[in-house]
Parts: C-alpha cells; sequence; structure tokens
C-alpha cells in the first residue's frame, strides 16, 4: 500500500459496491465521485512535473518516472463520496490510429494524428502492430502503473477513439465525407477494421494493466466488468441516414462485447442521432457535452429527461449540474456526476454529499 496516497483497501471496497449497485440499477441515490486537489503531499517531489498529457513526456522519461509524476500528484489529492484515485494515460483522443501508423503530434493542448503518405481508399488496410511505438509506450506506462500500485490507484484505460474518428485520422475529414457517397463499402470496410483492432487494442492493454481494480477511462466511473466510454465524433458532420449504416452497427457491436457501457454525446451536431442511440438495448449511460459557445450544462433539460426516459443513466460533471438535472428528470437515482475542487472545500462537499445519502 502506497502510504503517499490517502485510499485504503477498505475505502475501494466501498467504492466497488457502490458502483456495482448503480450499474444494476440497485443504488438509491447517484454517484458522486469527489476529487480534491491542492492537500499536503506526503511524499519529497517527483523528478519530473506532472503532464495532462502524457505524450508530452519526453521519450527519453522512463515509464517508472512517468508514473512517480503522476505518483505525486496523487498524493495532494483527496477522495469523497465515490471517489477513487485513478490515472488516465493521455496520449491525445483516438491514440488507436497512432497505433496503427499514423504520426503523433503535440499541439498546445491535444494531440494531432497525421497519416502516411495518402494513397487510394481501396488500398488502405489497417491492421495492429505489436511492435508499435506508440503502442509500446502506451502498454509499458500502464504496466508500470498497475506494478507501482497493485490495484491501489486505478489505471485507466486510453483514448482509443471511435471507430470513424480512426478511419479520418487517415482520411481527414472532408474527404471521408466524400468518400461516405462515393465509396461507401470501402468505409464499411475500414470501420470493421477499426474494430478488430480497436478490441485487440484493448485486450492488450487491459492485460498490460494488471493488476488492476477494474475498468474506467477518462472520466472517472468506475466498473468491476468491462466497461468504456464509447464516441464517435465525426458523426456531428453526418445525418441520420448515415449514421445508421456507417457508425451505429459497429457501435452496437462493442455495447454488446462491453457489460457496461457509457456514449460521449459531443456537442448539438450529434443530438440528431441520440433517438437511435437510445435504441440500444445495451447502451447503458449517455455522457453529454455541449461544447463550447453552447448553453451550459443545466440548460438541456429536454435532453436529459430524453436520456431517462429510454431507461439510461445520465453522467454529468458538478454539484450544481446534479442539482439540476435531478430536479429536471425527477431523480437522482441515475446520475453520476464528476466533481472536482480544492481541498479547502472539503467540509462544504461533506454536508452536500449528506443531501444526497452519501455518507463518509
Amino acid at each position: 500500500m502506497n502510504n503517499a496516497i490517502d485510499f485504503s483497501l477498505d475505502r475501494w471496497a466501498q467504492v466497488k459496491e457502490s458502483h456495482r449497485l448503480w450499474w444494476a440499477n440497485e443504488l438509491e441515490r447517484p454517484l458522486i465521485h469527489v476529487t480534491l486537489y491542492g492537500a499536503p503531499s506526503r511524499r519529497a517531489p517527483a523528478r519530473h512535473h506532472f503532464q495532462g498529457f502524457t505524450s508530452f513526456y519526453e521519450d527519453a522519461v522512463s515509464a517508472e518516472d512517468v508514473v512517480d509524476s503522476w505518483d505525486a500528484q496523487l498524493s495532494t489529492c483527496r477522495w469523497l463520496g465515490d471517489g477513487f484515485p485513478t490515472v488516465f494515460p493521455n496520449f491525445g483522443p483516438g491514440v488507436l490510429a497512432a497505433f496503427l501508423g499514423c504520426r503523433m503530434e503535440n499541439g498546445v493542448d491535444t494531440v494531432w494524428f497525421h497519416p502516411p503518405t495518402p494513397g487510394e481508399l481501396k488500398d488502405l488496410h489497417l491492421a495492429l502492430d505489436p511492435r508499435n511505438a506508440a503502442f509500446l509506450r502506451v502498454r509499458d506506462i500502464m504496466a508500470a502503473a498497475a506494478r507501482r500500485w497493485e490495484g491501489q490507484v486505478q489505471v485507466g484505460m486510453t483514448d482509443i477513439g471511435g471507430s470513424l474518428d480512426v478511419v479520418s485520422s487517415f482520411r481527414p475529414s472532408e474527404q471521408l465525407l466524400m468518400d461516405l457517397y462515393d465509396w461507401p463499402e470501402e468505409v464499411n470496410r475500414l470501420g470493421w477494421e477499426v474494430h478488430k483492432v480497436w478490441w485487440e487494442a484493448f485486450e492488450a492493454l487491459v492485460k498490460a494493466a494488471q493488476p488492476n481494480s477494474g475498468y474506467t477511462t477518462w472520466c472517472p466511473v468506475f466498473s468491476e466488468d468491462p466497461m468504456y466510454i464509447l464516441q464517435c465524433d465525426f458523426c456531428y458532420m453526418i445525418g441520420p441516414d448515415m449514421f445508421d449504416q456507417f457508425v451505429k452497427p459497429e457501435l452496437a457491436a462493442s455495447v454488446k462485447r462491453l457489460t457496461n457501457s457509457i456514449y460521449h454525446l459531443d456537442g448539438p451536431g450529434q443530438l440528431a442521432h441520440l433517438d437511435s442511440l437510445l435504441k440500444i438495448p445495451e447502451l447503458g449511460c449517455v455522457q453529454w457535452v455541449p461544447g463550447a459557445g453552447q448553453p451550459g450544462m443545466t440548460d438541456w433539460p429536454q435532453v436529459y429527461r430524453k436520456i431517462h426516459a429510454a431507461g439510461k443513466k445520465i453522467q454529468i460533471y458538478g454539484m450544481e449540474a446534479l442539482d439540476a438535472v435531478a430536479q429536471q428528470i425527477g431523480t437522482a437515482k441515475s446520475i453520476v456526476a464528476i466533481v472536482g475542487a480544492p481541498a479547502s472545500e472539503e467540509a462544504a462537499l461533506r454536508e452536500r454529499l449528506k443531501q444526497y445519502g452519501v455518507t463518509p
């Protein structure tokens, strides 16, 4: 047990139980994951400063040193409610593209993936090379984290990406939009090729991150059984018919392979697909993100009511959003709220948690 990180095995038992009950619709309250930042650390500083994007660490920084910088960061955190310590190996959204041969470039606040030399769509075939440098880097860091913490800290899955999002890294968006009309069979073929290698990468990285407490992603919702946040940001640019043809079948196949699932619904352009998404029986939860320049998270009652009416759970951010959405749908039971706050707000947050039946 890492004494620098304030989280015991008893706390883990409570977290696992509350999440298990919530996924099973047996928890009579919302899940509330609270992370407090800026608490005093119990350890010496790490050799390297913490980086929000793991890809920002130079390749010369060992996997163990990356994990040590994470450890130092976690030592300044505390967790309340259903919160738990976790790390996210952040190599940018859709890093599977790099596993398949795209060149990875760090931006200011993101990561870009540049395709190899363009060619004909029919000549593009996607397969996972287990010797790929980006794949090995992610795998080695996740494995080092698992060795370091032995289940005390949840090692989250990297952002593998959505199938057409990965395809669009090889066929930049404007070109892929044309391909949907000109070469629909080829686009479908590539989508299913990505599906195959997506699962190869997922299973290989899950194996590398053992021992691990369970499954989580860049959004800290926990599951003891296989779980992931699925997405397709590319579908912002297509209509419902194309979504049902090119996206939904592969998405539904992945949902069926997962015990628990969340869909990342990003921006108003994706609302056209919400009705279709909600008809996937096995889909468990929807994360609605309005996006920059849009009304705030609490200003979409019609979206939350539709999700709730379909029997799906809802993931949101912040206590204020939890209050508002619970009022809008008439219950807080099916909601999971992710909350981050300074350590100085601990007392106030403990009182807020009690209002939802969350005891220390």
